[in-house]
């Protein structure tokens, strides 16, 4: 192994960066709606419809998930950067279209075009990070998309908090509505998107292309001139010949290799994986922020500072994952978390059974979210970036991708029927008992992943 010194840290760190700006505007993207939703609902008056409401917040989903089927196909075809170029483009229209309408269907359709270019960078960020970085960097690396989503979630919370006007107590739907907040202040809300989404999309033009899908094209003397870059000759010529091996062994690059049989186990790994991080439940915190907050006793006002502070924590236990990843390894963390938030959850749904409110609530609510941070949020992108193999990784990521959108549109779409139809105690017991049986599932299955090459990784797990 080469020691530390002989790479080229900040180009890897820059390219990286790049890459994951498309994580920060993910993160925006997604939780925008949770400070935006009580006043565009009474824009729309659609405040006594769940359904309306479920398919106002999880339309985006729908954009997810077209975004995550096609990329598998695109990056085997246009690589990893024209992919994020894309995206880039994607979320400014999506900012600005937003902002801009006056129906709830315009609303939607440019909620679902923002969503296909989450699908596109959730699926090709984590996979352009891990393909650029050294074995011994990749973990942090791979994390840094995860710290930028989570950056562009707390962005958005902050954002939110400040543009919305204070709210007075017992206000109506009709006085919310015709507010600043009910007419201005959410469009605003979502176009302040726009800057971040524009910078991506210039930054973009200036990265390299991955080594490993340049490989696949034969075209080796890029992928000798970008290895040197990043890690001088010697890793140059010691990494182009384990990607030229890899490639050598599995001539065919067809969809249907997916299904083989010596693959179907590690596929299943990675989308069991994939709707556990989206089925453990966190994200109804940030979607849902309101109605979670309404139920400890909160105002409108106050559950939009206590956004900001959920927002805070979020960020706070990203940065100590980025710094435990490489040395306690992936498989410790996502046990840790997934045993973690099943304690967490079965105790936040005892304190709605016996009517515990305020700071108690509070609390559990962001140590839940201080343990998804840490474990589930950053661990599972890294791992779904290791598991699969050279000749299939861009589509079977997409299908993990995609698995793990579809299981976040039911998650979505579902919080508002079944906190009606539970009640908010009974839905976070139902979590509860998910992150059991994912953590039952992650010691049965998963094998170590850390300080190991793409293609070490590859031999191990038999694929």
């Amino acid at each position: 192994m080469l020691v530390k010194e002989k790479f080229n840290f900040q180009y890897i760190l820059s390219v990286s960066l790049v890459s994951a700006l498309g994580g920060l505007l993910f993160g925006y993207d997604w939780v925008v709606i949770g400070g935006a939703k009580p006043f565009y609902e009474r824009y729309f008056e659609i405040t006594q419809q769940a359904s309306l409401q479920g398919w106002a917040v999880s339309c985006a989903l729908v954009g997810c998930m077209l975004g995550a089927i096609s990329s598998g196909r695109i990056t085997e075809v246009f690589g990893r950067k024209t992919p994020l170029i894309m995206s880039a483009l994607l979320f400014t229209v999506s900012a600005i279209g937003t902002g801009m309408v006056n129906t709830l269907n315009w609303f939607i359709v440019y909620r679902i075009i923002g969503g296909i270019g989450i699908g596109l960078t959730s699926t090709i960020s984590p996979i352009y990070i891990a393909e650029m970085a050294p074995a011994h960097y990749r973990g942090r690396l791979v994390s840094l998309n995860q710290l930028t989503i989570v950056i562009g979630i707390l962005a958005a919370q902050i954002i939110n908090y400040l543009i919305a006007e204070p709210i007075a107590d017992g206000s109506t739907d009709a006085q919310i509505a015709a507010s600043w907040n009910g007419q201005q202040g959410w469009r605003w809300m979502f176009w302040a998107e726009t800057f971040p989404a524009l910078t991506f999309f210039i930054l973009t033009f200036f990265i390299p292309e991955s080594p490993r899908w340049l490989g696949q094209r034969d075209r080796w003397p890029e992928v000798q001139k970008l290895l040197s870059r990043i890690g001088g000759k010697e890793y140059a010529v010691a990494g182009q010949e384990e990607i030229r091996k890899s490639l050598q062994e599995h001539q065919q690059q067809s969809q249907g290799r997916l299904l083989e049989k010596k693959n179907q186990f590690i596929l299943l790994i990675g989308i069991v994986l994939a709707v556990f991080q989206q089925w453990c439940g966190i994200n109804v915190v940030f979607n849902y922020a309101d109605e979670i907050f309404s139920a400890a006793g909160y105002s409108i006002t106050d559950a939009l500072f206590n956004i900001v502070i959920t927002g805070v924590v979020n960020l706070v236990f990203t940065l100590v994952a980025i710094r435990t990843i490489d040395q306690w390894g992936r498989r410790k963390l996502l046990l840790v978390g997934s045993l973690g938030l099943a304690i967490t959850y079965a105790l936040l749904s005892i304190c709605y059974l016996t009517d515990v409110k305020g700071v108690f609530a509070l609390s559990l609510v962001l140590i839940g979210i201080s343990v998804y941070a840490m474990s589930l949020a950053p661990v599972v992108w890294v791992v779904l970036s290791e598991i699969f193999p050279n000749r299939i990784r861009g589509m079977a990521m997409a299908m993990a991708t995609t698995a793990l959108w579809v299981a976040s549109f039911v998650l979505t779409y579902t919080f508002p029927l079944l906190n009606s139809g539970l009640g908010t105690s009974g839905t976070f017991f139902l979590y509860s008992a998910i992150c059991l049986a994912g953590y039952l599932f992650i010691l049965r299955t998963l094998p170590e992943t850390k300080n190991k090459s793409l293609e070490e990784i590859e031999k191990e797990l038999g694929v």
